[in-house]
């Protein structure tokens, strides 16, 4: 049975409906109402609408202060929240019409320069960045990000440039210092590095390396950037740096574990300097580390290890297919390692309990793509990279399916327990 509003209720409807319709209407010609009318949807963080308003009311009143002053804050605020939401390009759009309309803010400038480094624009960023640093002078997140630039592009000696200069300002940032701290590190050693090109790759490697064993990794990263671009449907568009250490300069760079026979920390980084050849093992290896290249770009970092590990590990072993001994033994007991640990960097386990996280994260990975196609593990990883939480991210990849993260674990050690007769 219908109720009546009560008269205070009715009241309150009316206002709360005659303020989300028939004021914008009403306010539709006049700049003023426009203007006022923004302010009010930005308070209440509406800011996309507010835009639409304000760009309504300055194509009617271009001179109007109150009215250029509301639209760079509209443009400013949205374009922050695109950048939060892996809208790298949108937001460097917007931070440009702010800039237009205030170009004597460097705020703007700056926040331009991010967003075209998030969208991997380097070139672009550093040329933006660097006229807003004649424009204002130095401040720390310039530098902070200016050093991102030059140091993603392989530029390390601007890197610290611009890292000393920010602690300079401000010495307790740890980011920046240790940052700085590891860029020196590595231009002690890559000071004296011999270059190589290829399309997609930028080679860096030890004058005790053979000049054709650099030539032979550049042609095997080529292979691995179109077959695995196939697999997941990604071709990264700028160039990669690849470094070539020799074993003891590889731990000195990256102070990574004992075990660790790569790295990609937005650079590929291999302990192979002064291998004699291109062997089935090495091949695997350079594609384990491009395929993180890849699955880097399509998640824009946001990727539990298991996925991101087993992913490499499937692409690797297309290569080089070793007995996975760990996953057996681990079979046989149900002693597995947890995923949510597996979530995390597996940096502080040992050998043989780095050996098991490889395998166990692969074996997952691989029965996720034979019992359901690449295409829904792919589906998972551009769901990650659209800000998706892991187990969100899975299950709205797996909706027709219908099953969640923990029902999938269950099928793969199911399958586990029927294949190697785990307890």
């Amino acid at each position: 049975m219908p109720q009546r509003l009560s008269l205070r209720a009715a009241s309150a409807f009316l206002s709360l409906f005659l303020s989300a319709v028939f004021v914008p209407q009403a306010t539709a010609g006049d700049p003023y109402l426009l203007n006022d009318s923004a302010i009010e949807l930005m308070h209440r963080g509406e800011y996309e609408k507010a835009l639409e308003q304000l760009q309504n009311a300055f194509s009617l009143f271009p001179y109007n202060e109150s009215i250029r002053k509301s639209l760079t804050a509209a443009y400013v605020e949205v374009g922050k929240r695109q950048l939060t939401s892996n809208q790298s390009d949108a937001a460097a759009e917007n931070f440009e019409n702010a800039r237009k309309l205030s170009p004597d803010i460097q705020e703007y400038g700056i926040l331009r320069g991010i967003a075209l480094y998030s969208g991997k624009h380097y070139d672009e960023a550093a040329i933006v960045l660097e006229q807003a640093r004649q424009n204002g002078g130095d401040n720390v997140p310039l530098l902070f990000y200016l050093g991102r630039v030059y140091y993603d592009t392989g530029d390390l000696t601007r890197a610290i440039d611009a890292w000393d200069r920010a602690l300079a300002i401000d010495p307790e940032i740890k980011a920046i210092r240790d940052m700085a701290e590891k860029a020196h590190r590595e231009s002690a050693v890559e000071i004296r590095m011999e270059k190589g090109y290829s399309g997609m790759f930028v080679i860096s490697y030890d004058e005790g390396t053979r000049s054709d064993l650099a030539d032979a990794v550049l042609d095997v990263l080529e292979t691995a950037y179109n077959r695995v671009g196939y697999d997941l449907s990604y071709y990264p568009a700028t160039r990669v740096p690849v470094i070539l250490y020799t074993k003891k300069d590889y731990r000195s760079v990256t102070a990574g574990p004992e075990w660790s026979g790569g790295l990609y920390d937005g650079k590929v980084r291999l302990p192979i300097g002064g291998a004699g050849e291109i062997t089935p093992m090495l091949r695997a290896v350079l594609s384990h580390e491009y395929t993180h290249v890849v699955v880097a770009e399509l998640t824009k970092g946001n990727c539990p290890t298991w996925l991101n590990e087993g992913l490499a590990e499937f692409e690797g072993r297309k290569e080089y297919n070793p007995p996975m001994a760990e996953l057996v033994k681990a079979a046989k007991t149900a002693g597995y390692i947890s995923f949510t640990t597996l979530e995390k960097s597996l940096a502080a386990l040992d050998a043989k309990g780095a050996a098991l996280a490889y395998q166990q994260s692969y074996s997952l990975v691989s029965f996720m793509i034979s019992a359901y196609g690449l295409h829904k593990v792919r589906e998972i990883l551009v769901n990650l990279g659209n800000g998706m939480k892991s187990e969100a991210a899975i299950t709205g990849a797996f909706a027709d399916y219908g099953l969640d993260f923990k029902q999938i674990v269950q099928e793969w050690q199911a399958y586990m327990q029927k294949e190697y007769g785990a307890n």
